[in-house]
């Protein structure tokens, strides 16, 4: 990718924070296991560099953040296992707060030394976050007596919520580390990559994800299709897709998009330019016992499900890849919590893994993220970026604008 322009926001960097009271949004919504533990810190780990950065210019710093859906106050979203990853990732101890508002907040900031870390509990426990209260925002502003807000929470920055919209009304507002990263790193793909620039969609629903498609067509010099998606697409074509999840309803959808797509490279290029699968990995239930199956698109069985790429698109869709130089990944290529349905998202992760540094590989967040840290073991290093944010990157690549970015400082010229 070409040179990153300055940020159009105003940074940690850019205003005077030593020794001040800042509250920090990050994003610590993460996955929890069955037993209710974390299993995956990336979100966690990725608020760091801000935090770091604030304490050693003496600040005291304040952390809010969600967890989950909670219906009212829920123990099982409580923020205060997250405290005790955040102080283990720091090696300082961290003030856990069991409210968000209210004297027991106050008391508690008010009587911290400078170059302390506070976390206040899951700001859903109120129905005022949601709302984007004004009155809520002031409320977390008068407990805990901040100067500065800073939004580092990548992850929610597309929703209009009081931690993300409402408070940068009420208070100084700049970008963290991670918030600057994740939109310069995003950003510089999409309108400047270094070519060719290689688009993967996989998951679940073209309907969540149209709006990236469509601006890929016009930005990208390949997309492959994947995962579930990939049977809407197949039986768009006309192809039968027996028991496999399709979107019935998104025949009007496609036929746009393949018009697009015809007027940048020809009618006679669509199909290397959009690529589908010629074979799929069938089973005829989902479940830890089902064995894969891989037939062509063109003999799908009535009770059969596609639930992955078959082994000839694996090999065609790495060898493209590994052909590119920027690759932007977002879904997983098949039902990837099934081992036997993971190979197509596996066979992919390794070739982005073993051709760094000459391709630049962006991982879209959510269960793609989820999925390459579990692949990758070593904190997502096999690739270039792995993103914290899954509907904050996709409207972010679709070119929306971010609420909880738009409310932020502008950068000075």
């Amino acid at each position: 990718m070409k040179s990153k322009q300055r940020f159009f926001k105003e940074t940690i960097k850019d205003v005077p924070l030593r020794g001040e009271t800042v509250l920090v949004r990050v994003d610590y919504n993460i996955p929890l296991n069955q037993k209710g533990e974390i299993s995956d810190d990336l979100r966690i780990r990725g608020s760091l560099p801000t935090i770091k950065y604030l304490l050693e210019r003496g600040c005291k710093v304040v952390l809010i953040s969600h967890l989950g859906r909670p219906d009212g106050k829920e123990a099982k979203y409580s923020l205060e296992q997250v405290g005790v990853r955040l102080s283990e990732l720091l090696h300082q101890s961290v003030t856990f707060i069991g409210d968000t508002i209210g004297d027991e907040v106050y008391q508690t900031v008010r009587k911290a030394p400078k170059k302390s870390v506070l976390l206040l509990e899951n700001l859903r426990f109120y129905s005022e976050e949601e709302a984007d209260s004004a009155a809520f925002a002031k409320a977390i502003i008068r407990s805990t007596r901040a100067t500065y807000f800073v939004q580092d929470g990548f992850g929610v920055v597309h929703r209009a919520h009081a931690s993300t919209h409402a408070i940068a009304m009420e208070i100084p507002s700049v970008a963290g580390l991670l918030l600057e990263r994740e939109y310069q790193t995003i950003t510089a793909a999409m309108k400047a990559p270094t070519r060719p620039l290689v688009a993967v969609m996989g998951g679940a629903k073209v309907s969540d994800k149209i709006g990236v498609i469509e601006h890929f067509v016009s930005v990208a010099d390949t997309i492959l299709i994947g995962g579930a998606m990939a049977n809407t697409f197949l039986a768009y074509k006309g192809y039968g897709v027996g028991m496999s999840k399709i979107e019935s309803d998104q025949t009007e959808v496609l036929d746009r998009l393949y018009a697009a797509a015809a007027k940048k490279v020809g009618q006679e290029n669509v199909d290397s330019f959009i690529v589908l699968p010629t074979d799929v990995a069938v089973a005829n239930e989902i479940n830890a016992q089902a064995k894969r199956v891989v037939r062509s698109v063109a003999d799908i069985k009535f009770d059969d499900i596609a639930l992955d790429v078959g082994d000839e698109s694996i090999e065609r869709y790495t060898a493209i890849v590994a052909n590119a130089k920027t690759v932007i990944w977002n879904g997983t290529l098949g039902y990837a919590e099934l081992p036997e349905f993971a190979h197509g998202s596996a066979r992919l992760a390794l070739t982005l893994a073993t051709t760094q540094p000459k391709i630049t590989s962006i991982i879209g967040g959510g269960d793609t993220a989820d999925f390459a840290l579990k692949w990758d073991g070593s904190d997502g290093k096999s690739f270039s970026h792995v993103s914290t944010g899954g509907g904050a990157s996709l409207d972010l690549m679709a070119g929306k604008k971010l609420p909880g970015i738009e409310s932020l400082l502008d950068a000075r010229p």
